[in-house]
């Protein structure tokens, strides 16, 4: 077998069982010694292959498609530098626990730290990240390495898949020629031979009988309960932790990731101002839980992480799919590995319902006293506030819709000033590692399903920081509504100790870049529309607003003006919900 068809069908092995395994997007950077890769890929009849240059934004993308599709999604690289551009898509993938299979290109080893051009050491070049990485043998024309390099691709994906989700990093070395022969007949299995070289099935984490009682008798000691939900995308939780609320009597503090504002479910017992309310001493005192069931990682809200660092009396109970440790306030008393919706939906059979509480009733009691008071302050505020930019966005977002929420300012507005509400709006951010970089291109990947309209809702720093995500959108005609809350710097730090700091605060935690966005928009031929009063926010969006390209709706706010009015606003809350308390 000739040097150049050895490498074809080595190549086109690997690449037709990813898609046999039920791969279907794959990201492409260019570059010359990923060519074998990029080509079979392109060529493969299952396989949608997106274009984008820049390697850091090409991560994200990819990110925001697995997070969406819920199934590995490849990345594609040359060797040298830009597979280190990968790196903070990898780390937040980690986090987040969002499958990619990241595949990087290298030179031969007899050209490994001899100085050739674009060689760098790519063993393991991610730590520890990765679940798993494999230097794959170089192509031979053996039939025993055909099947190695399918075993590595079922191996891949299966790992990649597996409870915790992740990222698995494989490193293929080629040496030239490295144009593929496409005259070879029967590259691809035909229709009738889609069975996977590795059958992989992947089970579910559950509890035994004698488990589950032992849980049941814990909980059942206690009357004053919460339940907290962190970030989760499994419809059937949903279901079965609200039939948990009802009939243990414990209110859910859910995060606005949780998916359990939003949505046609039922929503009595679901709290979703208890930021506000926490942050409250009094209200603390008064709202203290005996026990906590938590599920999913922390929630955004700190005043929710003091409450639970505060207080190590307080019976904790952590249900996670995996057995990795996810609580930062090192209180937890019971870590339970086991799916949260079989966790709920057993609990539910096993244990007695409990009776209306006054502690429960008065979580809801402060809710509701939150919703009413914080409509009523919202109402009156003419300025823009970013506060009310999620109010104002909650009400004319589409029902169906998706929001992705920048991380700083967005999230923690988002984890305020978003309500109950029956619209079906799904809310995502990139809350593994917390950056501030790759948001556009992470949300540009949310948006390639286009079955949902997708918005952003982003600020400033953020936007500028992953400019170059929106090339994407124009190389592929993507849609996206970017609601950019430009106040000129990081706002978040407004609200910190460095605050404090006059003298340096500008220049080392403010930032202000003066930046006109609308010129880089117009680049990327993108609309951009800035927005003055709140009259013209609701007419856009309610009669101009079309899911069609880039759409980059922006209002300029102020950084001293906002931390005015959210002070004042929550210290209005607060005392309303003392005093209904009190009678």
């Amino acid at each position: 077998m000739k040097t150049g068809d050895t490498l074809t069908r080595y190549v086109a092995n690997f690449v037709d069982e990813l898609a046999r395994l039920g791969v279907a997007e794959v990201v492409i950077s260019p570059g010359s010694r990923s060519t074998p890769l990029a080509i079979l890929m392109a060529e493969h009849p299952d396989l949608t292959c997106y274009i984008n240059i820049d390697e850091r934004s090409a991560g994200f993308f990819a990110l925001g498609m697995a997070k969406c599709n819920k199934r590995p999604v490849v990345l594609v690289c040359t060797s040298g530098t830009a597979a280190a551009n990968y790196y903070p898509a990898i780390v937040e993938a980690r986090y987040s626990r969002v499958p990619l299979i990241v595949i990087t290109s290298d030179r031969p080893h007899e050209l490994r730290d001899v100085g050739a051009p674009q060689a760098i050491d790519q063993i393991q070049m991610y730590g520890h990240y990765p679940k798993w990485f494999v230097d794959v043998a170089l192509p031979e024309e053996q039939v025993g390495m055909f099947r190695y390099v399918r075993t590595i691709a079922g191996r891949a994906v299966s790992i990649a898949s597996a409870q915790p989700e992740g990222v698995v990093h494989l490193n293929f070395p080629f040496r030239e020629p490295l144009l593929p022969n496409l005259t070879l007949n029967d590259l691809w299995s035909t229709t009738e031979d889609r069975t996977t070289y590795l059958h992989t099935t992947l089970g579910e984490v559950l509890l035994s009988k004698e488990q589950m009682e032992m849980l049941v008798q814990l909980v059942n000691r206690f009357s004053k309960g919460i339940i907290v939900c962190g970030e989760q995308n499994d419809s059937d939780f949903i279901t079965e932790v609200n039939k948990l609320s009802e009939k243990l009597k414990f209110p859910i503090l859910a995060d606005p990731l949780s998916q359990l504002r939003a949505g046609k479910h039922k929503k009595q017992g679901v709290i979703d101002g208890y930021d506000s309310i926490l942050k409250d001493p009094e209200l603390v005192n008064e709202l203290k839980p005996e026990v906590i069931i938590r599920f999913g990682p922390m929630p955004v809200s700190k005043p929710l992480m003091l409450l639970l660092k505060n207080n190590p009396d307080i019976v904790q109970i952590i249900v996670d799919s995996s057995e990795e440790y996810r609580d930062p306030t090192l209180n937890a008393s019971h870590l339970i590995t086991c799916m949260p919706h079989y966790f709920c939906k057993e609990l539910v059979n096993l244990i007695q319902a409990k009776e209306f509480s006054d502690y429960y009733n008065n979580w809801l009691l402060s809710n509701q006293v939150f919703s009413e008071r914080i409509d009523h302050e919202l109402h009156k505020i003419d300025e823009l506030f970013e506060g009310k930019v999620v109010s104002e966005l909650q009400q004319l977002l589409p029902d169906g819709s998706r929001l992705f929420v920048g991380n700083s300012m967005p999230i923690r507005d988002v984890d305020t000033f978003f309500r109950n509400h029956d619209k079906e709006i799904e809310i995502i951010a990139n809350r593994g590692a917390n950056g501030i970089d790759g948001i556009v291109s992470t949300a540009l990947g949310v948006s390639v399903d286009h079955k949902k309209p997708t918005f952003l809702l982003i600020g400033d720093l953020s936007f500028f920081h992953d400019l170059n995500g929106l090339l994407v959108a124009k190389m592929n005609q993507l849609n996206l509504t970017v609601i950019l809350v430009n106040n000129d710097g990081g706002g978040i730090f407004s609200f910190l100790p460095q605050s404090k700091e006059e003298k340096h605060f500008e220049t080392l935690y403010g930032t202000p870049t003066g930046l006109n966005f609308s010129k880089v928009v117009e680049m990327y031929e993108g609309k951009h529309v800035k927005i003055e009063s709140w009259n013209e926010f609701r007419n856009y969006l309610t009669n101009e607003w079309n899911n069609s390209g880039v759409q980059v709706v922006e209002l300029a706010t102020d950084r001293i003006t906002r931390v005015k009015i959210h002070r004042e606003l929550l210290d209005h809350v607060s005392q309303e919900i003392r005093k209904v308390l009190k009678q």
